[in-house]
């Protein structure tokens, strides 16, 4: 599922940004964007979203801003300092003259004076104010998702009642069969100049076994209870989705053998509808975690 979740917090001199964005995805993947100076941050970070996350692409972006009104502390090299007025020294020796003033533009040129960056905070110093931005963050986009499970939890509950409804009209439908089939038997019978009474042994076998190999009952009995975990799963606070899924392809089957065992128009269409119904179900159970 899609998700957004967003946390600031501060980090020596800067403000720090954890940004956890989602998208649909069958499995698991993170992707991490920080700072290359806490490179080895990463598994950390990855490890905080799998805990939270079980599917989906997620991304976060760690980034780092300087705070208004604020430079930071200055950091100055004295040894190059003291390199660079030997030189300077030694240029006011060569070619005489006055010694070249030094300014702080030339020092920061030179390197000598510099304002203190993210380079300067260890990764270990870093991390104490990432960890509870993430968890903001991933407490932000973990809300998101379960705001849009919601919605799609109600829309699969409304196609399960239906494909329940599409059963119950498969059993009636299903019911009349072999009393079909007996009728049309007796009436080719009829046309071929061949009439047999009902009681017939042989009419009587050949419809207890069309009966038999035409029977959905079990079926029927399988689909009934894969609806009944579907809804029961969707109540569940664990993840559900690859669940569901097995599930989807479960109820699948069981269409496919009762579609098989049918011999009939009327169930074969009601089995037609049930599928396309249940190829939605499929469809959005691919987005749920």
């Amino acid at each position: 599922m899609t998700g957004f979740g967003a946390a600031s917090a501060q980090c020596g001199h800067r403000t720090l940004r954890v940004e956890v964005s989602g998208v649909n995805r069958k499995q698991a993947e993170v992707a991490v964007s920080l700072p290359r100076v806490w490179a080895e941050l990463e598994t950390q970070v990855r490890a905080a979203v799998l805990e939270a996350v079980s599917r989906g692409r997620v991304n976060v972006s760690i980034s780092f801003q300087s705070v208004p009104g604020s430079c930071g502390e200055l950091r100055l090299d004295e040894e190059k300092l003291m390199l660079l007025d030997a030189k300077l020294r030694r240029v006011q020796e060569l070619c005489g003259g006055e010694k070249a003033a030094l300014t702080l533009e030339g020092l920061s040129r030179f390197g000598v004076l510099e304002a203190e960056s993210e380079d300067a905070v260890s990764a270990e110093e870093a991390w104490v104010a990432i960890s509870p931005a993430l968890d903001e963050a991933l407490a932000a986009f973990v809300a998101m998702r379960r705001c849009e499970g919601e919605s799609l939890k109600a829309d699969l509950l409304g196609k399960i009642g239906t494909l329940r409804a599409l059963r119950l009209a498969m059993l009636e439908q299903a019911s009349g069969v072999a009393g079909r089939h007996r009728e049309t038997l007796m009436k080719r019978l009829e046309e071929a100049g061949l009439p047999l009474a009902l009681d017939d042994e042989r009419i009587v076998k050949e419809i207890a076994l069309f009966a038999d190999r035409c029977d959905v009952s079990e079926e029927s009995v399988r689909l009934s209870s894969h609806f009944d975990q579907f809804e029961a799963l969707c109540d569940s606070e664990e993840p559900v989705g690859r669940p569901l899924d097995f599930l989807c392809q479960e109820i699948f089957r069981e269409l496919n053998t009762t579609g098989s065992k049918a011999n009939d128009a009327g169930l074969a269409q009601l089995i037609v509808t049930a599928k396309t119904e249940l190829e939605k179900v499929r469809e959005q159970v691919q987005n749920i975690e």
